[in-house]
């Protein structure tokens, strides 16, 4: 009983210090942007949580994510004033569900190899988190898309002017960050397990 209040204790505790550390990110890419869209540095915690904590912390961390992600100066500036709902369901749709993904390949994968589920997650998070985001945009926001068009062709758009560097840049930074963050504070855990077991 002890051993349950204590991994939960520690999971709660480690999934508000994630969020937190995930509103800080979101508020610093509210003034980090390329294009007409922020960079979501906040995508690292979220994968981080999903990953240590589960598939629930990932979609809690995702949905407050997104929450967050509806006040953005460019979601307010750029996408709200085209789709109110389209904006709302897209920030918080987004997010959530690549939280919840990420939280659900690491379990599927982390009994077959902790090391390829770990970063199987960090790297399809991020994936995910831009496929919804495409997605979204074709269905809600293609006055924006033919705005920023030349010659009409919404497709090669979405992905070289809206998404383009973005997405390289949360992928590679989640799929670096992420890992590395996660090996350290398992190490931490077992050092820590092992200290209080002696």
């Amino acid at each position: 009983m002890k051993d349950i209040k204590r991994i939960s204790t520690k999971s709660i505790a480690g999934t508000g210090l994630l969020m937190a550390i995930m509103i800080v990110l979101q508020v610093i890419a509210n003034y980090v942007a390329i294009g007409p869209v922020s960079i979501n540095l906040s995508l690292i915690p979220i994968a981080i949580a999903s990953i240590i904590y589960g598939p629930f912390a990932g979609l809690l961390l995702g949905l407050v994510d997104g929450i967050l992600c509806i006040f953005a100066p460019s979601t307010m500036t750029v996408f709200v004033p085209v789709s109110v709902i389209g904006a709302i369901v897209t920030c918080i749709v987004k997010t959530s569900v690549a939280g919840l993904l990420g939280g659900l390949i690491y379990k599927l994968i982390h009994k077959k190899n902790e090391v390829v589920a770990i970063i199987a997650a960090s790297i399809l998070l991020p994936i995910i988190n831009t496929g919804l985001f495409a997605v979204f945009s074709l269905i809600f926001f293609r006055p924006i898309l033919l705005q920023y068009s030349n010659n009409g062709d919404i497709y090669s758009t979405l992905f070289l002017v809206i998404i383009g560097w973005n997405f390289i840049l949360e992928l590679g930074t989640c799929s670096l960050l992420s890992p590395i963050v996660v090996r350290l504070v398992n190490y931490f855990n077992k050092n820590y397990q092992n200290k209080s077991i002696n």
